[in-house]
């Protein structure tokens, strides 16, 4: 029997002033990953994953990262972004009340200023991660 692997949102796109990792890579695969620029993989190796295990997500590592933590520094030095799903309640033109999910980019000091209580009543779920690359050269 062949276990099926989870492969959504395991992806690295690049354009000029960014690079977006999905959030699913585990940080073994970051570092085992060749599409990944060789940069953020070493400032993931050094400094990210210092305090997480190699088989935790990039997902699990941002959804439960404090705000005390230094790897919040690290984050906030690359410009990092985060594309989130939350879950929104809207009125239309006659009052009824629908829940929609949203997608947006939150900046880490407004993720980790979040509780784990916070996260789960909103219904987030992360994405991916956006670095700039010009500050990723900084670090």
């Amino acid at each position: 029997m062949q276990m099926k692997v989870y492969e959504d949102y395991k992806y690295c796109i690049q354009d000029t002033n960014c690079i977006y990792v999905g959030a699913k890579y585990t940080f073994a695969e970051i570092m085992e990953a060749e599409d990944i620029l060789f940069k953020f993989r070493k400032v993931a190796a050094e400094s990210l994953m210092n305090g997480s295990d190699k088989d935790d997500s990039l997902e699990t590592f941002l959804y439960y990262l404090e705000p005390h933590d230094f790897r919040v520094q690290v984050l906030k030095q690359m410009r990092s972004k985060v594309r989130v799903n939350t879950i929104k309640e809207k009125k239309n033109l006659f009052g009824k009340v629908s829940k929609e999910y949203v997608t947006e980019f939150i900046t880490i000091p407004k993720l980790v200023s979040m509780s784990v209580q916070e996260k789960e009543a909103v219904g987030m779920v992360i994405q991916e991660l956006r670095v700039n690359k010009l500050a990723l050269v900084t670090v």
